[in-house]
């Protein structure tokens, strides 16, 4: 595809979610297009404003490309265990290839990219449009030289910087940098863009090099710890690299994607921001990284979730950000048209302020585990988790908003009641094997009372099946995670019941939805295509019944959806074969690792759900 006709796609907002690839610091993180487009970039961190807004929006609301102008055949990979980019274009008139990065090492917010002839000469295009305030604001871009070899390019819209260095750099035309120059075999240039606040001196270059180096020996010592070696490991292995891009290394917190907005119905409103938080996401990631050998990341996150939900227990909220602050106010960008002309472009989410029951049962499974694989206990981390649940204990009966965040009327969602049982029978079992302080007994009265209430009110005799809240038929793709948390075991005849209610209403092409929206619980219009995690939870659900076959037949078609660099986003429109929904999704690539890991303990013979406190009636 040539220049002309990737920005003519660019700008109608249509280049294909999958054919982005992402980098990232563990601070930040881009999408890089097939095509070379850096269309998203937020600096300094996950949740700041994008400075390259393309994705949402068009060239003009900020992009950095380097790429063939020329039609080009072209194939990329990660190198190694890492997420430094390697695109090759292989043109009529030549080869090169583009290695992108942003460096692990360096403590600072930058983005190099290095272009290598490999045979012949191609003639690239450099544009580099910066856009700061979500592609919203023109900075005041200046020349400037630091001697003979040190001209660069600034670019300053109030709190932000951005230099840009390197040979042969683009000039300025009509609101751009622009340039074209041709690459020989043979020959090499680095570029790199960095983010600087505005009042500081210009940090001194990066030995581009050197950075390459550093970056893939970090991350090479970082996969060194993978322990997984199951039938899917090269896949585990990308998500969980996915997984730790994902966590800001300073902080600890753990972000859903590195995107906002990008559509769950192409054209709709179902358009959500989700560069922050959440206490069930992150409980899964850690499930996931302790399945495959990483332990360090768990005390890294308890630390984050300390400090995020210190005070009063009553004020918890279900997701932060990436700081723990808690004011995630949501409001619509109206400049920006939107991924496929999908408005509202929404930042910030709503979301924080609703009450999901079912958050705290996750956070004490993650941290039950991570108990189990070594993590010690402190005084202050059980005194904070022994509030939370008496507190859970005194308000288990409100009705929620759900895993799903309703939008809608709240509800007696049943997988928000089944996992209040969790969160009581977590801090029982934690009570008993660790002597610490504790509310046991009370604590197992109403456990017990919630364990009764789902069987009877959650549970439909007729239809045979857990239904996704009390006085409804409905059934909701959550349910399949019943099995896992040992509230009933995979071949209870009423799991396998509702495994089959799940199959007949909510599969599409072979693919899960969350529920049926038709039903109006959300509250919201339009309609959204299948989850790709609950198709993994239907792997688990399938391999805990015995239906081992349905297991691995499912696992593989779901892996085979991975784009080329093995990425994942929220959901998938089997029909168009098209990613579907922010992007890179923690809960794809978590829910893969934790279906894989379960297939392997089972066929291994060794426990695949958690242990409960006492033995189930």
């Amino acid at each position: 595809m040539s220049v002309s006709e990737t920005q003519a796609e660019t700008a109608a907002n249509r280049t294909p979610i999958a054919d982005y690839a992402v980098l990232g610091d563990t601070g930040t993180a881009a999408l890089v297009s097939r095509d070379g487009s850096l269309d998203w970039l937020c600096l300094p961190r996950f949740d700041s404003a994008a400075c390259f807004a393309a994705l949402l929006g068009t060239p003009d609301n900020g992009r950095w490309l380097i790429g063939p102008v020329e039609e080009a055949e072209t194939t990329r990979r990660y190198l190694d265990d890492s997420f430094v980019l390697e695109t090759t274009h292989t043109t009529a008139s030549g080869v090169i290839q583009v290695l992108d990065f942003m460096p692990l090492s360096d403590g600072r917010a930058d983005v190099m990219r290095i272009v290598r002839g490999i045979s012949g000469e191609v003639t690239i295009r450099h544009e580099w449009v910066v856009r700061p305030g979500y592609g919203d604001i023109r900075p005041w871009v200046t020349r400037r030289n630091r001697g003979e070899l040190s001209e660069m390019v600034t670019a300053t819209a109030g709190p932000d910087m951005l230099v840009l260095r390197g040979p042969e750099l683009p000039t300025a035309e009509d609101g751009r940098h622009v340039g074209e120059h041709v690459v020989r075999a043979g020959q090499e240039y680095a570029w790199s863009t960095t983010w600087v606040r505005s009042w500081h001196e210009i940090p001194d270059a990066l030995d581009v090099e050197d950075q390459l180096t550093k970056t893939l020996t970090i991350s090479r010592n970082w996969a060194a710890r993978f322990s997984y070696t199951g039938r899917w490991a090269d896949q585990v292995e990308r998500s969980v690299q996915v997984l730790r891009l994902l966590t800001h290394a300073g902080t600890g917190g753990i972000v859903a994607a590195v995107t906002t907005s990008l559509p769950e119905d192409f054209g709709g409103v179902r358009n959500w921001d989700y560069r922050f938080c959440w206490l069930r996401d992150a409980a899964y990631t850690l499930e996931a990284l302790l399945g495959t050998g990483y332990l360090d990341e768990t005390e890294l996150w308890r630390g984050w979730l300390m400090r995020a939900v210190a005070g009063d227990p009553g004020d918890l909220q279900i997701m932060y950000g990436i700081d723990g602050s808690r004011d995630l106010l949501e409001r619509e960008l109206g400049h920006l048209p939107g991924y496929a002309d999908s408005r509202p472009v929404r930042i910030g989410n709503g979301a924080a302020d609703q009450r999901q029951s079912d958050v705290l049962g996750k956070v004490l499974m993650a941290l039950e585990r991570g108990r189990a694989q070594g993590m010690t206990e402190s005084h202050e981390a059980w005194a904070m988790q022994r509030a939370l649940v008496n507190d859970l204990a005194d308000h288990w009966q409100e009705p929620d908003n759900g895993l799903w965040e309703i939008r809608g009327e709240r509800q007696a969602f049943t997988h928000s009641r089944v996992m209040v049982w969790v969160a009581l029978d977590c801090a029982i079992r934690a009570a008993e094997e660790f002597g610490v302080p504790n509310d046991a007994e009370r604590w197992r009265e109403i456990r017990d009372q919630v364990r009764d209430e789902v069987l009877t009110q959650g549970f439909n005799t007729e239809k045979n099946t857990f239904t996704q809240h009390y006085g409804t038929t409905e059934v909701d793709a959550s349910l399949l995670t019943i099995p896992q948390t040992g509230f009933l075991p995979g071949d209870d005849p009423r799991v396998l019941g509702t495994i089959e209610a799940i199959e007949n209403d909510l599969m599409r092409d072979e693919l899960l939805l969350r529920y049926r929206t038709s039903s109006g619980v959300d509250g919201l219009a339009g309609d959204e295509y299948p989850f790709l995690a609950c198709s993994f939870w239907l792997v688990e659900a399938y391999a805990l019944a015995g239906r081992t076959d349905d297991a691995h037949a499912l696992m593989d078609r779901l892996v085979g959806l991975c784009n080329d660099v093995g990425l994942l986003s929220e959901e998938y429109d089997p029909v168009e074969g098209r990613m579907v929904g922010n992007y890179p999704q923690a809960f794809s690539h978590l829910t893969l690792v934790n279906a894989a890991v379960t297939l392997d303990r089972l066929q291994r013979g060794l426990p695949a759900v958690r242990e409960t406190a006492d033995p189930i009636r």
